[in-house]
């Protein structure tokens, strides 16, 4: 891009900052239930277990979080807890968390408001905004967050959704299960150990940017979608409730693309794409060195058969990374000027009269050796410099109100899960991989969680 149209584009991407602000004085707040009422249909006219998406809520999603037909005079906001309980194998020296013992740790591990619906039903405009505490890091703040201006159209008699997405995570506008931001597993502990590598588009720059894209889906056939993200200045970000230690940041804009093929037959729908993410990188925001360059390109596939009473998804995605650390190395951040780094996910869920489901997810990490990057000590580290992790994921679930709740409270929604994580290989070793003798399945947890929505 030259650079006339980076600076062009910057200063629009300025312009959300204030949108941004505004959506977040109190109260900021909406969720699934908000949907249900401006709707007047259940959570599984849109969803598959919720969080996921069926086709309708991928459509609902596009269309700007706008259809009527409920008759509800209540604002578009509600509230999400998610009460749980974590086990690992073996316990966390030192606690998992600050104020949390080494293990069996019970924690209300979020609170979250969300904003859920129509912000201008007229301009086509809606939005799906969240705020969250999170009782592990003891820090409120903003969280995913997605407001869209859209329209439909024809050419040649033909279909089409078009629209504006502005939103602070790359991937939380998608609305395929596959991408990062939402795919499975869609919630997991907050107090276990997790693998130290990830590519960048994997949640590394969440909340600590903004994007301002176009995209469209015609003949509910094909998407396509370019967004540009910027980094927002540490003091918005503190303003925002973001921990802004040790981040990188943007350097001017980064392009990210997402073109997907969604043909569909009968209860089945299949979909395949591919996604990606340019990014030029000031990092620890540090400027005297340049900057690193971080290419993300990712693949993906989706297929789902919603029956009457029987619903199956499979789900599947790769991501590649290409690293060059032309500022990072001469800063003793790395130890190697360019890395490799890859990502593959792949899910199989089975969901009985939206009501009882399960799930069993595989994961893979790897890529090049790098004793700078991945330096050993304690739980996160490595003792020989290799982020390969891989295991296995396993769900069940109880969803007693997905087709709608209690007299009382019609909108009320609820999701009881099982999960256990197994670990074949934890940040580069199956034993003493972080050299003080911990082995991969010391960090198998067990987590027993309350997701409920009002």
């Amino acid at each position: 891009m030259k650079r006339v149209s980076k600076i062009v584009l910057g200063s629009l991407l300025s312009v959300p900052v204030i949108v941004f602000s505004w959506i977040f004085k109190p109260p900021p707040a909406s969720a699934l239930p908000s949907y249900a009422r401006q709707t007047g249909q259940p959570c599984a006219f849109c969803h598959l277990g919720f969080p996921e998406l069926n086709a309708t809520g991928r459509a609902f999603k596009l269309n700007g979080y706008i259809w009527p037909g409920g008759d509800s005079k209540l604002p578009p906001i509600a509230v999400v807890l998610q009460p749980a309980f974590t086990r690992t194998e073996t316990g966390q020296p030192g606690g998992a968390a600050p104020n949390f013992g080494p293990n069996n740790n019970f924690a209300l591990q979020q609170a979250s408001l969300f904003y859920g619906g129509a912000i201008d039903a007229d301009l086509g405009l809606g939005a799906f905004a969240q705020a969250t505490y999170d009782s592990a890091s003891n820090r409120f703040g903003w969280d995913n967050t997605d407001v869209r201006m859209a329209r439909t159209g024809t050419v040649g008699g033909t279909g089409f959704i078009y629209g504006l997405t502005l939103n602070n995570n790359p991937t939380v506008q998608d609305v395929w299960n596959t991408t990062p931001a939402w795919r499975f597993p869609y919630i997991s502990s907050a107090l276990a150990p997790t693998p130290t590598a990830a590519t960048l588009i994997e949640g590394g720059l969440g909340q600590q940017v903004v994007g301002l894209g176009a995209y469209t889906f015609w003949n509910n056939l094909v998407y396509a979608e370019l967004t540009g993200y910027r980094s927002l200045s540490t003091n918005t970000q503190t303003f925002l409730g973001v921990d802004t230690g040790g981040e990188s940041y943007i350097s001017s804009v980064s392009p990210y693309w997402r073109v997907a093929v969604e043909p569909s037959w009968g209860n089945n729908t299949l979909e395949f794409g591919t996604f990606g993410m340019v990014n030029s990188l000031y990092p620890q925001r540090i400027t005297t060195n340049g900057t690193d360059n971080l290419t993300d390109v990712g693949l993906d596939a989706q297929y789902q058969f919603v029956g009457e009473q029987h619903a199956v998804t499979l789900q599947a995605s790769w991501i590649h990374e290409a690293q060059a650390w032309d500022a990072s190395q001469p800063l003793g951040f790395t130890a190697n000027s360019h890395d490799t780094l890859r990502s593959f996910n792949a899910k199989a869920s089975y969901l009985f009269d939206q009501t009882v489901g399960a799930s069993l997810g595989y994961f893979n990490i790897n890529g090049t050796t790098d004793p700078g990057l991945y330096a050993a000590g304690a739980i996160g580290g490595s003792a020989n410099g290799s982020p390969n992790s891989s295991g296995w994921t396993a769900e069940i679930d109880y969803m007693p109100f997905n087709n709608g709740g209690p007299s009382f409270w019609p909108w009320l929604n609820a999701k009881v899960g099982l999960q256990y994580i197994a670990y074949t290989k934890f940040n580069g070793g199956t034993t003493n991989y972080d050299g003080f003798g911990r082995s991969a399945s010391a960090n198998n947890t067990l987590f027993l969680y309350t997701w409920i929505a009002f």
